[in-house]
C-alpha cells in the first residue's frame, strides 16, 4: 500500500518538481535570433543573442498584483508549448499591403493561472503576460529589465519637462511625448528623468535595438529609466489616478492631482501588452520594421471602405497668413473657403480647422465662435469635393463623445484631430480605444495629437490614421536657434517611426540654412532646404499628411504644390535602400505602377549611390527634384530634372541639410 502512495505521489508531483528548474530556449525562423528563459525555484529570466552578439543579458520578469501575488515569483511550469507561425496579414493603411507574419512562438503555462509568450522573428523578439484569472485584478507594477553586457551608446528621448531639484519622478508622467534625442552612455542616463519609448541601444558588431510595446490596451504605458546608472534599463508606469482637475491648456486638459498605489485596475482574463526588442544588423532594417504593427491585436471594423487618408491644408502653423484676399484672415468663414477652394483646386483632400473654431476655455464642442458658420464651411467643401476635418481637445470631446460624434458625422464632418492628452496612464489609454471605436461607429477617422507613440492601434481601428508623439516642425515656431531639427529628422525614421506614422507636419515654404535659421511664431521657417520638405514625405509614413504652409505659398510655388498634392499617403510596398542613424536615409515607396524614392541627409552634404534593383528595377524614367547649386547658401533653390535610367544606378547628391525625391516609372 505504502509503495501503491509513494508511486502516485510521484507521478503526481514530479512533473511540477521537473519544471521549478527549467531552460527554454526559442530561435527566430532564420536562426539568428535566440531567446533563452530561465525558470528557477525562485523567478524568472529572459535573455537574447543574436548570433554571436549579446542582445539583453540575464533579465527578470514578474507581474505584482494587490493580493500580495507575484506572477513569476516561485514559478511551477505546468505545460509548456511551441508553435512556428507563417502567414500574410493585409494592412490597407499602411506602409505597405500585404505583411509577412513569420515567427516561432513559446508559451509557458504556470501553475498560478498564468502564461508567458515569447515570440522570435527575425527582425526581433517579443514577449507578454495573459492570465486567466477569473475576478478583477489590480496590478501594483510589471517588473520589466533591460539588461546589457557592456556600457552602451544609447539614443535617449528624455520626457519634456522642467524638472526641479527634489521634485518627484511621478511629474513626468504628464509629458506631450516630443523630445529630441539625447545620445549617452547607459550608464550616464540621468537618473532623475524618465525616457519614454521607443529608445534605441548601439551595441556591439554594429547591431542595434530598439525598446517598445504593442498592443497597449486598458492598460498604462511603458517609460525607461536607470536609476543606478548601471548598465540597465527598467520599466516605469504611471499609477492609476485617483484625482483629477479639469485644466491645463485652455481647460482642455485633466491634471492628475493624486493617484492610486496601483498602475491598472483590469478584467483577470486578458493578454498583457507585449514587450517589444527589434533587432538590426543593418540600420535599415529598423526604418523598415514591422514589428508593432503584426503584434497588435487585428482590426476590429469589419468595413474600411469609407476610410480615406490623404493631404489636409492646415492652418495653424501658418498663422492663417494668406494673402492677395479682400477680407481680413483668420478663424473666420471666409479664410476657410479660401483654404477649400485651394484644396479643391489642387486635388487635395482634405481642410482642417485647428483650433479656435470652438469657444476657447469652455470645453464643449457645441459652442461654436460666431466667425465660424460650420454649416456653410461644410457645405462649400462638399460641393467642392473637400473633406472637413475638426481640431477637438481631449477633455472636451471625452465628456460627451457619443453625441458629439454623431452630430458631426451627420453634419459631414470626415474626422477629428484629438489634441492634449499627454498622458498614457490607463485611463488616458482607454480614452484612445474608447475614442477610436465610437468614431468608427460614426464613420469619422482619427488623428492623434498630444499623443504617446503609436502601439498598433492602428491595426485594431484602422480608422486611426496618425499619431503625433513626435518632435515635428511645429516645434521651428518656439525652438532656440541651436535646436538641430535636421539630425533630429533622419534619426526618427529608425526610432520613432518604427513604432507607427507620425504627424510630423511637414510642407514647408520658406527654407533657411543653419545659420539663418530662427524661431519666428507667426512666420515660421524649416531647417535644411526645400527637397529636403519633399522628400519628407516619401521618407516619413503618414497616411494623413499635413501641408502646414498657408495657401498662398503654395500657390506661388506650383512645382512644390504639384508634387506634394501629387504624392500617396497609402503603399503598397515600402524598401528602405540605404542608410545609417542620424547620418542619412534613403527611402522607397510604391503606389501602383509608380515608386516614389525620397532621401534625407544630415548637415553634411552627401552623395549616394543607389541601386534600384534593390527594387527590382533595371531600365527606367524618372523625375528627380534634388537640391540646386547654391542650396547651401539659398535653401530654396531647387531643381528638376527628368532622364532616363538604364542599368539601376544613380547618383545622389544632397547639400547640407538637404533632400532630394524620384518619381521612378517603368
Amino acid at each position: 500500500m505504502k509503495s501503491f502512495i509513494l508511486s502516485l505521489f510521484l507521478l503526481i508531483v514530479l512533473p511540477y518538481f521537473s519544471y521549478t528548474q527549467k531552460t527554454l530556449k526559442l530561435h527566430s525562423p532564420d536562426n539568428k535570433i535566440l531567446i533563452t528563459v530561465n525558470v528557477d525555484a525562485n523567478q524568472i529570466t529572459y535573455s537574447v543573442t543574436h548570433n554571436l552578439t549579446q542582445v539583453i543579458t540575464k533579465s527578470k520578469i514578474a507581474l505584482f498584483l494587490s493580493d500580495g501575488t507575484i506572477l513569476g515569483d516561485n514559478p511551477i511550469i505546468i505545460n509548456i508549448k511551441e508553435n512556428s507561425v507563417s502567414n500574410t496579414v493585409k494592412a490597407p493603411f499602411y506602409r505597405r499591403s500585404i505583411i509577412t507574419d513569420n515567427y516561432n512562438e513559446l508559451i509557458v503555462a504556470f501553475k498560478e493561472n498564468y502564461k508567458l509568450v515569447f515570440r522570435a522573428y527575425n527582425s526581433g523578439v517579443a514577449y507578454r503576460f495573459i492570465t486567466g484569472i477569473d475576478d478583477t485584478i489590480i496590478v501594483e507594477n510589471e517588473l520589466v529589465e533591460y539588461n546589457f553586457d557592456k556600457n552602451y551608446v544609447a539614443y535617449v528621448p528624455y520626457v519634456n519637462r522642467r524638472i526641479k531639484e527634489g521634485d518627484p519622478i511621478e511629474q513626468q508622467f504628464f509629458s506631450s511625448f516630443e523630445n529630441l534625442y539625447t545620445v549617452t552612455t547607459l550608464s550616464e542616463i540621468d537618473d532623475n528623468k524618465l525616457m519614454f519609448l521607443p529608445l534605441l541601444v548601439e551595441i556591439e558588431d554594429d547591431k542595434k535595438v530598439v525598446i517598445t510595446e504593442s498592443d497597449l490596451e486598458n492598460y498604462p504605458g511603458m517609460y525607461l529609466r536607470n536609476a543606478d546608472s548601471s548598465n540597465t534599463l527598467s520599466g516605469i508606469f504611471a499609477k492609476y489616478p485617483k484625482i483629477e482637475e479639469q485644466g491645463g491648456h485652455n481647460m482642455l486638459q485633466m491634471i492628475v492631482k493624486e493617484r492610486e498605489n496601483f498602475i491598472a485596475e483590469t478584467e483577470g482574463d486578458r493578454s498583457f501588452p507585449w514587450r517589444v526588442i527589434a533587432i538590426s544588423e543593418k540600420d535599415v532594417e529598423l526604418a523598415d520594421n514591422d514589428l508593432v504593427y503584426l503584434l497588435a491585436s487585428p482590426s476590429r471594423v469589419d468595413d474600411v471602405s469609407w476610410i480615406r487618408g490623404g493631404k489636409v491644408a492646415w492652418d495653424w502653423w501658418n498663422a492663417w497668413n494668406i494673402s492677395g484676399v479682400d477680407f481680413i484672415s483668420g478663424v473666420n468663414t471666409s479664410t476657410y473657403k479660401y483654404y477649400i477652394d485651394f484644396a479643391s483646386d489642387n486635388d487635395i483632400e482634405y481642410v482642417i480647422l485647428d483650433e479656435g473654431w470652438a469657444v476657447n476655455k469652455q470645453a464643449d464642442l457645441f459652442q461654436v465662435v460666431p466667425e465660424i458658420d460650420l454649416d456653410e464651411i461644410i457645405s462649400y467643401a462638399e460641393k467642392k469635393e473637400v473633406g472637413i476635418v475638426l481640431w477637438v481637445g481631449y477633455k472636451a470631446i471625452d465628456k460627451d463623445m457619443d453625441n458629439v460624434c454623431r452630430h458631426y458625422s451627420q453634419m459631414g464632418v470626415k474626422g477629428f484631430k484629438v489634441d492634449f492628452m499627454d498622458r498614457d496612464d490607463q485611463k488616458v489609454v482607454d480614452f484612445y480605444y474608447r475614442m477610436a471605436e465610437v468614431a468608427a461607429k460614426y464613420h469619422l477617422f482619427l488623428d492623434f495629437h498630444g499623443a504617446y507613440k503609436p502601439t498598433g492601434l492602428q491595426r485594431t481601428f484602422p480608422n486611426v490614421l496618425n499619431f503625433e508623439g513626435v518632435f515635428g516642425l511645429e516645434q521651428v515656431k518656439w525652438i532656440p536657434e541651436n535646436t538641430d531639427m535636421v539630425t533630429y529628422d533622419v534619426t526618427i525614421p529608425y526610432i520613432r517611426m518604427l513604432a507607427g506614422p507620425l504627424d510630423y507636419t511637414q510642407g514647408a515654404m520658406r527654407n533657411v540654412t543653419k545659420n539663418n535659421y530662427r524661431s519666428v511664431y507667426t512666420e515660421p521657417m524649416s531647417q535644411g532646404t526645400r527637397c529636403r520638405q519633399l522628400a519628407m514625405y516619401v521618407v516619413f509614413e503618414s497616411p494623413f499628411n499635413m501641408l502646414c504652409d498657408n495657401p498662398s505659398s503654395y500657390i506661388k510655388e506650383k512645382e512644390c504644390c504639384k508634387f506634394i498634392s501629387s504624392v500617396p499617403t497609402f503603399w503598397e510596398e515600402t524598401v528602405v535602400i540605404d542608410g545609417k542613424v542620424g547620418e542619412y536615409i534613403v527611402t522607397a515607396r510604391k503606389s501602383g505602377s509608380t515608386w516614389y524614392v525620397g532621401a534625407l541627409t544630415n548637415w553634411n552634404s552627401r552623395e549616394i549611390e543607389v541601386d534600384l534593383s534593390k527594387i527590382g528595377i533595371k531600365d527606367c524614367n524618372v523625375i528627380q527634384y534634388s537640391d540646386g547649386v547654391n542650396a547651401d547658401k539659398v535653401a530654396s533653390d531647387y531643381k528638376i530634372e527628368e532622364f532616363v535610367v538604364d542599368d539601376g544606378k544613380l547618383k545622389l547628391n544632397m547639400a547640407s541639410g538637404g533632400g532630394t525625391v524620384l518619381i521612378i516609372n517603368q
